[in-house]
């Protein structure tokens, strides 16, 4: 029997340390050179990178940004555990080992205009990924919504891209979404300046209760995050009847569907399944994942 199709498209690259940059709350954004992985990197997907010689196991990372004619790729990660906590001692003269892409990424619904992505904590790279590719497709209107309990790793200003219907409180956004052309607005509990106050997912309610049936019709929901966000995520596309694709986090050994350590419960039309987040993921449709 073959394997995933996914497979096919997976690189093994030596990738040469571009830059490792830290910012506030422990975070770090790792830039690497990695050209084979960022021409077939598509928003969703993920790659397993070795962080030290002495730490044999790899860690998967989403991609937050891919650069196809320059080959590079970025990682946001905070160093929690001694694997990352190595990756985030690299630096430019290091190579680190990629095997990437991993995965099936998100597939919007060209039937569906208005794409509200949602990303939390560890979920924010896809959403910037996302945004960076539909910036210039004309099918679809993509507006992000970030939530974070530490400071965010962008620079953040006053919105000049309007929303109608965001809580006056949002009245920020992230700079590099902004030159693109895509909205953002962001949330927190922290009390950061511009933020909405509350969880990211309350912040999307928020708005999408101001929306018309009509215009409800064209949204359909994507979303990267903490387990707790992606719940909060199903009940909200349940509630609007939205359309939602979710991108899973798991702990993973191969990356690749041979170990089998990363499968998780899915409903399909013919019952139950286990489903491994890597390779038959990590994107699933939220009804299959968390079913009312």
């Amino acid at each position: 029997m073959s394997g995933p199709a996914t497979r096919a498209t997976i690189c093994l690259e030596e990738a040469p340390v571009i830059s490792q940059r830290s910012y506030p709350g422990d975070q770090h954004i790792l830039r690497v050179h990695a050209p084979r992985c960022a021409a077939r990197t598509e928003p969703g997907s993920f790659a397993h990178l070795t962080c030290d010689p002495t730490i044999p196991m790899r860690r998967p990372l989403s991609i937050m940004r891919a650069h196809r004619e320059e080959g590079w790729l970025e990682f946001l990660y905070k160093p929690v555990g001694a694997g990352l906590t190595h990756l985030a001692k690299r630096t430019p003269g290091d190579t680190v080992d990629v095997l990437g892409p991993i995965g099936n990424g998100f597939t919007p619904d060209t039937h569906k205009a208005s794409i509200l992505a949602i990303g939390g904590g560890v979920g924010i790279p896809p959403m910037v990924l996302l945004a960076e590719r539909l910036r210039d497709d004309e099918r679809f209107n993509l507006l992000v919504m970030m939530g974070s309990e530490v400071p965010f790793p962008f620079e953040l200003n006053k919105a000049e891209l309007p929303v109608e219907g965001i809580p006056a409180a949002a009245s920020h956004s992230v700079d590099l979404l902004e030159g693109w052309g895509v909205p953002s607005r962001i949330a927190s509990n922290a009390g950061y300046v511009g933020c909405f106050k509350g969880f990211v997912t309350e912040l999307a309610r928020s708005w999408l209760s101001t929306l018309s049936d009509e215009v409800l019709q064209s949204v359909q929901v994507l979303g990267c995050g903490p387990t707790g966000m992606l719940e909060a995520a199903a009940e909200l596309a349940r509630d609007f009847q939205l359309p939602c694709q979710l991108a899973l986090e798991e702990y993973m050994a191969c990356g690749v569907g041979g170990c089998a350590g990363c499968t998780i419960l899915i409903q399909t039309p013919d019952g139950p399944a286990m489903k491994r987040v890597c390779v038959d993921g990590p994107v699933f449709d939220s009804s299959q994942v968390y079913p009312a």
